[in-house]
């Protein structure tokens, strides 16, 4: 079965100002978009995260922005999780050690890693930053993917950064030929490693291209995270993959899944009660453009949801 073909189309919108302004500036858009995101405050976003939090699940909540040009962005995306890690110190948490209910997630692009010269140390210096105030906040951080051209520059800035934050979550994309191998690397003892299939627009070169082999070297990369001494995060919302993930021999507490906000919202909950780890990813903030198409990529229930829409409200 191959990439739904809707699928390219969708992933070159979400890099389209054009559209990006057309779709920002309709008023029926709102609406749609609140359901994969909360909303564009810290305090719309908090709202969402104690709902999850009182459901019994986790949170990973991503500030919006990727490929920023600009050091005062960066700087003022740095300053975003800085408030938002001192706004959790009021959020309702039970504890659950060695597990953090409260985790950020990070795209180094928007720390400043895409700046022309020395990207890579502020980058580094900027995560250095969110990392010790997430640490002493009891807060885990990991840092997201973005397209392949990026892996190799992320994955060293997250070695480094282990050195003195070793609870320090990846994300690695299972539709990347170059996965299985990273996964190996990554699932040592304390490792914890975020499991997707993959959300960006990648060649055949370096990328797998049909959904039979996409699941394929998803089931692999599972069982080599759960052969390892890490701790797996599953992040799928696809019932074959999820059945994969209980059938590795990982006990519950020793894995987790993850589902983004708005997404199979009963699934969710029905694996928090039959005693899951689940953790539902919350993005926020105004650069929500990007997020959103990449969503409407993933799955065509998401996009009939989205036309359904506009034209109910048309």
């Amino acid at each position: 079965m191959t990439t739904h073909p809707l699928r390219p189309v969708l992933l070159a919108a979400g890099r389209s100002p054009r559209l990006e302004r057309v779709v920002s500036t309709s008023r029926l858009t709102r609406p749609v978009v609140d359901r994969f995101v909360p909303g564009s405050t810290e305090t719309e976003v908090l709202t969402a995260v104690r709902d999850l939090l009182d459901s019994g699940r986790y949170v990973s909540v991503d500030h919006l922005g990727e490929d920023t040009t600009d050091a005062a962005a960066a700087t003022a995306t740095v300053d975003a999780y800085l408030s938002l890690l001192q706004a959790f110190a009021g959020l309702p948490v039970t504890s659950s050690a060695p597990i953090r209910p409260l985790e950020v997630s990070l795209k180094l692009s928007a720390l400043g890693r895409s700046l022309t010269g020395d990207g890579h140390a502020v980058a580094l210096a900027n995560a250095q930053k969110i990392c010790a105030a997430a640490d002493a906040a009891g807060v885990w951080v990991t840092v997201d993917a973005e397209d392949h051209t990026t892996t190799d520059g992320a994955l060293a800035i997250v070695q480094e950064l282990r050195r003195d934050f070793p609870s320090l979550g990846v994300v690695v994309q299972a539709y990347l030929r170059r996965t299985e191998q990273d996964c190996r690397d990554l699932a040592g003892p304390g490792s914890r490693v975020r499991l997707c299939k993959g959300a960006y627009r990648e060649p055949a070169s370096v990328a797998y291209q049909s959904t039979d082999e996409v699941d394929a070297s998803y089931e692999r990369c599972l069982r080599i995270l759960a052969e390892g001494e890490g701790y797996p995060m599953v992040a799928t919302h696809d019932p074959r993959m999820i059945d994969a993930a209980a059938r590795t021999g990982r006990s519950a507490d020793r894995m987790e899944y993850q589902m983004l906000y708005g997404i199979r919202d009963a699934e969710q909950r029905r694996l928090v009660e039959v005693g899951n780890h689940v953790r539902v990813y919350v993005p926020f903030g105004t650069q929500w453009y990007g997020y959103f198409m990449r969503r409407l990529a993933e799955r065509p229930a998401n996009l009939t949801f989205f036309l359904r829409s506009l034209l109910t409200r048309s």
